[in-house]
């Protein structure tokens, strides 16, 4: 309003991602034009204040008694308040942090061993080691513990760090923190243990911290049992916990692919800013197996993106909160960018006589080496099969299967669940359009994995019924 001197006085506009709804402003105004908001702000969780200047006369006393820099904003007329940008009327931010730039990772040789004669855990854990890792975080559940303990015993001797966390939850945001500091950091764990790890695998992905979960699955649902089960599929391919997640998801069959798919899954882990999660079940982690170390093993680096605690890094910040609506839809947009990399350059998939195949069996984990030997074992009955084993169960490796389908007569699906793989290989089929073959299966349950012979009898059945 007007003073004697002709000067305006300005009126109080709301900051609202600045109020505290301290109220203080309330108690100061001699005409009640202040009161408590009642509607959230996102970027903050607090209920600002709202305004009604019908009756305010511009004392400014509100303006006196705000604490917050910025919480009342003095404007003189509704004009400049809808135009006005915190960014512009702050500028931008100051930092006197050094641009961070990634410290590549480094191929070091390896001298040449003797094949060694491993079990599955371990293998595993070794190949960890050779991938650069140097910290362990886990709970030791059967039928995976072997690969923790080796740990346990391996990194204290190569300056590593080995903790036993009090439970999965703890370990999975252990591995968040580890990660997001840009260190190599891994898992073991079981099927009921992976359960509790969910919630944290989600926050994982959404603040795109690298990490490797070894998974070796056995019997549920529930405790359930300590055998061979695959019944976690559908978890590792579509429940990683809350949210638009995804991660690769590695299904070796011997001890040799336990060693080179943990190599790979820490290479696909800082590649893609995400968790790599290596499906084992019972059996392959308890197995033992003639095991060949590669020539090299890897030095790591240090990405440009850690939160280090150095002044390079100073300015880097980890998290997978984003309060404003298009701020998260975008970042979904940049995730769902992601996954379409990795399913247009990670699909991996072993074929084994699939070229002039009548079926195709398909298998992966330990029930795949059951299956090589049935298609050896019906090719000697002149009954033309073929194996079409997934190594990547997401993304599902539909491009290699599609080189082969058309000119089959049916799948058979081989597993130790109840049509979890099956499921994966109908979606895939579904979205890439492609023909819907036959579809028949061999399926076992609870720690029972079909066997050679069952598979050779069920395909020799339907090869009879098609002549």
């Amino acid at each position: 309003m007007p003073t004697g001197t002709g000067r305006i006085r300005p009126k109080p506009h709301v900051m609202p991602q600045f109020c505290k709804a301290c109220g203080r402003c309330i108690d100061a105004c001699p005409k009640d034009c202040i009161s408590l908001g009642t509607e959230i702000e996102p970027s903050t969780g607090f209920t600002p204040i709202v305004l009604d200047l019908e009756a305010c006369n511009g004392c400014g006393l509100c303006f006196s008694a705000c604490p917050e820099p910025y919480g009342l904003a003095p404007v003189t007329n509704e004009f400049e308040t809808e135009l006005f940008d915190p960014a512009k009327a702050f500028g931008p931010k100051k930092t006197t942090a050094i641009e961070p730039v990634t410290i590549p990772d480094e191929r070091v040789p390896l001298p040449h061993t003797e094949p060694l004669v491993l079990k599955g855990n371990h293998a595993a854990a070794i190949g960890a080691i050779l991938a650069g890792c140097r910290h362990f975080f886990g709970y030791p559940i059967t039928p995976s513990t072997e690969g923790a303990e080796l740990m346990a015993k391996l990194l204290p001797e190569i300056d590593g760090v080995f903790i036993q966390a009090v439970s999965e939850v703890a370990t999975i945001n252990m591995m968040y923190g580890c990660g997001g500091a840009g260190m190599r950091s891994m898992t073991f764990t079981s099927s009921p243990g992976f359960s509790l790890m969910v919630e944290g695998i989600s926050y994982m992905i959404g603040a795109e911290v690298p990490g490797v979960i070894v998974d070796v699955m056995r019997g549920g649902p529930g405790l359930g049992n300590i055998a061979p089960e695959q019944a976690d599929i559908k978890l590792l391919c579509r429940g990683l916990g809350h949210g638009n997640t995804h991660a690769p998801v590695l299904a070796p069959s011997t001890p040799q692919e336990l060693l080179e798919m943990t190599m790979l899954a820490f290479e696909l882990a800082f590649k893609y800013r995400n968790p790599v999660i290596i499906a084992g079940d019972g059996y392959l982690g308890q197995m033992t197996g003639r095991v060949t170390l590669p020539d090299t093993m890897i030095k790591p680096g240090l990405p440009e993106w850690a939160v280090w605690g150095d002044a390079m890094h100073r300015g880097n910040l980890i998290n997978s909160i984003f309060l404003a609506e298009p701020d998260l839809e975008a970042h979904n947009i940049h995730l769902n960018e992601k996954y379409d990399q990795m399913r247009a350059e990670e699909q991996r998939a072993d074929l084994f006589q699939c070229d002039d195949a009548d079926w195709l069996i398909v298998a992966c984990n330990t029930p795949a080496r059951m299956a090589k030997g049935a298609v050896q074992h019906l090719r000697q009955k002149g009954i033309k099969a073929g194996l079409f084993r997934p190594i990547t169960l997401w993304p599902f490796p539909i491009d290699a299967l599609a080189g082969v389908i058309d000119r089959v007569e049916g799948l058979l699906v081989v597993e130790g669940s109840n049509g979890q793989l099956e499921d994966e290989l109908r979606l895939a089929m579904s979205h890439a359009g492609l023909r819907h073959p036959r579809i028949e299966n061999v399926r076992h349950f609870g720690g029972i994995l079909p066997s050679m012979h069952e598979i050779v009898d069920k395909l020799t059945s339907l090869s009879e019924v098609a002549a």
